[in-house]
């Protein structure tokens, strides 16, 4: 997802070299309270329950390439949607460690790459639409 094992991303940190243009769902997530990431809105999910789906999704998405293949449970996967301050600091280190995990992942010599390059893409593609539905939460708190 990083072009080099552990270099991060856009759609999730966004961080340029000299630490400026943070723009991602991480820095995203932690501009909010928790009571701002529990407020489901007229959309009806709320930003913790789309991080908890992030988290979950990338989670999977390391396990898959450890071989495991479920099932799972992507209905579960959204949680609450409600946290309270411990509980949204846990959420936000936990999309952190599912991100880190990710980056650092090595493709398996026993898939195709064009396995592994779709799957990537298709997990860049699942996060930058959650930052882009986070994002459209927050306009509306």
């Amino acid at each position: 997802m990083g072009g080099t094992p552990g270099q991060g991303t856009s759609f999730l940190d966004g961080t340029q070299a000299d630490g400026s243009g943070n723009h991602g769902l991480i820095a995203t997530l932690a501009a909010l309270s928790a009571a701002q990431a529990s407020d489901p809105t007229p959309l009806g999910l709320s930003v913790a329950a789309h991080a908890a789906h992030v988290a979950f999704h990338m989670e999977v998405g390391v396990r898959w390439a450890g071989g495991e293949r479920g099932p799972f449970d992507w209905k579960g996967s959204f949680g609450s949607g409600q946290v309270d301050e411990a509980g949204w600091m846990a959420l936000q280190a936990r999309v952190q460690a599912a991100y880190d995990a990710l980056i650092i992942l090595e493709p398996s010599p026993d898939e195709p790459p064009e396995d592994t390059a779709g799957g990537l893409a298709g997990a860049a593609a699942h996060v930058a639409y959650h930052l882009g539905a986070v994002r459209q939460v927050i306009k509306l708190l």
